[in-house]
C-alpha cells in the first residue's frame, strides 16, 4: 500500500442526524486495515473494523454503516457475497478494495452494487478523498426539486426514483446517473463527462460507466436489450430521450 507522506485533513467528515458520520472497513489483512482505520479517524470518522465476512455483517447489523470499504478477496465469504448480504437489510454506498488487475473483477464488485473500487495498491489519502466524494453525492441538497420525463420520475431530496408509478430498486450510483440524465435529458455526454459530472472524478476506469449503465437500463428499460430511454449515441456516450410531448421539470 503506499503511504504519503502528507496526512489527510481532519474534521471533514460528513455529519449525520446521529454525529459523525460511521465507516465499516473490513480486509483481512491488519496493516491494510490499521493504515485505512487511521487514516479515515483522522479525517473525522467513525471507524468499526471487519477481518471477514461474517464479522462484517454482525457489525454492520449492529452499527449500522453510513459507507463500508470492502476487500474482494476475504477468507470464507467474498466480498461480493458480503456486499450483496449488506445490501439486502439495506442502501449503503460501498467501496470495493482489490488486489486484482484483471477489468473482470473490477466490473464483478460493479455488478453487485459497488459504488466504486480502488486497486491494491492505493494512497489511503486517495482513498479518503474516494469516501468523501461518494459521501457528499449520497445527500443531496434538500432544495433539490423531483424531475419527471417519458414517465419516469427522479425525486433528489427523497432518493427516489419511479416509472409510471411503480418505484425503481436503484443503488445509490444508479439513483445519480438516471438522475443526471434525466435532468438533461435530450443532450448526449460522453463516458468521461459523466464520470466528472456523477462520479465527480477527473480520471478513472471508463468501464464503470458502461456498467452503470448496463445495470439501469435493466432496471428501466421494458426492453432492455433494445433501449427506449436511454440511447447509446454512437461515437460519442448517452443521452436520455424524452417523449416528444413531455418536457423535464428541472430544479
Amino acid at each position: 500500500m503506499q503511504q504519503p507522506h502528507e496526512s489527510p485533513d481532519s474534521g471533514h467528515a460528513p455529519r449525520g442526524q446521529g454525529g459523525t458520520t460511521r465507516v465499516l472497513v473490513v480486509d483481512d489483512d491488519p496493516t491494510v486495515s490499521e493504515v485505512v482505520s487511521g487514516y479515515l479517524d483522522r479525517a473525522g470518522y467513525q471507524v468499526d473494523v471487519a477481518g471477514d465476512g461474517h464479522s462484517a455483517l454482525v457489525r454492520a447489523a449492529a452499527h449500522w454503516p453510513d459507507l463500508v470499504v470492502l476487500d474482494l478477496m476475504l477468507p470464507g465469504m467474498d466480498g461480493l457475497e458480503v456486499c450483496r448480504r449488506i445490501r439486502d437489510r439495506g442502501p449503503v454506498p460501498v467501496i470495493m478494495l482489490t488486489a486484482r488487475g484483471d477489468e473482470g473483477d473490477r466490473i464483478l464488485g460493479l455488478e453487485v452494487g459497488a459504488d466504486d473500487y480502488v486497486t491494491k495498491p492505493f494512497s489511503p489519502r486517495e482513498l479518503v478523498l474516494r469516501v468523501e466524494s461518494v459521501l457528499r453525492r449520497t445527500r443531496p441538497a434538500v432544495a433539490a426539486r423531483p424531475v419527471h420525463a417519458a414517465g419516469v420520475t427522479v425525486d433528489p431530496a427523497a432518493r427516489r426514483a419511479t416509472k409510471n408509478g411503480a418505484e425503481l430498486s436503484l443503488t445509490l450510483r444508479e439513483f445519480d446517473l438516471l438522475a443526471f440524465l434525466l435532468r438533461n435529458h435530450g443532450r448526449a455526454y460522453s463516458r468521461e463527462e459523466l464520470m466528472r459530472e456523477v462520479w465527480g472524478w477527473d480520471f478513472g476506469d471508463m468501464s464503470t460507466v458502461t456498467v452503470h449503465v448496463r445495470r439501469l437500463r435493466g432496471k428501466l428499460e421494458d426492453d432492455p436489450a433494445r433501449p427506449r430511454l436511454i440511447q447509446t449515441v454512437w461515437g460519442v456516450g448517452y443521452r436520455f430521450d424524452a417523449t416528444p410531448c413531455e418536457e423535464a421539470v428541472r430544479p
